[in-house]
């Protein structure tokens, strides 16, 4: 069983619905019909969709920056699990994005938790994620990208794959998850 305080999570992919608001977007705002979630089978956009490049890099930079209007929403159970987590041991986010203010803004409007219950770092990199983690004493870590999750285990942090359509093609060794009340189980009887 893995300790409250020995977990952190990534956001997009793993708590933010990221790749749906990217569909939404394509939608709404560029006439993009014919792309569905499942088809999103490459963590890397332009390795699997048929859009052209500069408008996968404009509707991701909008997102990065919250300069849209389709909502972002949390994954399906994220918000419970979470703030049952949070019960226990303030949560520690870590992602890659370069800059901190929109997401951690979101985070904190989405969980109704008080601010000193939720610990944010946006490192710029994936590979900052390990130094990070590793230096709050994480041994745990809920990903949705599989290169991540190979980094990771070679620092010694032991990965979940949050299931995704883009990490479904490889074979791995790392536990995976396909919902929010798999990642519960894991850490419940410490939660209560």
């Amino acid at each position: 069983m893995i300790t409250p305080d020995k977990i952190a999570f990534d956001i997009d992919g793993v708590f933010a619905n990221t790749m749906a608001l990217f569909l939404e977007i394509g939608r709404k705002d560029y006439g993009i019909n014919h792309i569905r979630y499942e088809d999103i089978t490459e963590y890397f956009l332009e390795d699997c969709l048929d859009i052209d490049s500069e408008i996968i890099r404009v509707i991701i930079n909008r997102i990065l920056e919250g300069d849209f209007e389709p909502e972002l929403k949390p994954i399906d159970g994220a918000v419970e699990v979470l703030s049952e987590i949070a019960e226990a041991h303030p949560l520690l986010f870590v992602t890659a994005r370069p800059e901190l203010p929109t997401i951690k803004e979101w985070i904190h409007k989405v969980l109704p938790l008080r601010p000193s219950a939720i610990e944010v770092i946006a490192t710029g990199s994936f590979e900052a994620k390990g130094d990070v983690l590793n230096e709050r004493g994480i041994r745990y870590f809920v990903e949705d990208c599989l290169e991540v999750c190979h980094m990771l285990s070679e620092r010694a942090i032991t990965p979940i794959l949050f299931s995704q359509p883009w990490n479904r093609s490889s074979h791995h060794p790392f536990r995976g998850v396909s919902s929010w009340a798999e990642i519960r189980v894991l850490i419940n009887r410490h939660c209560t």
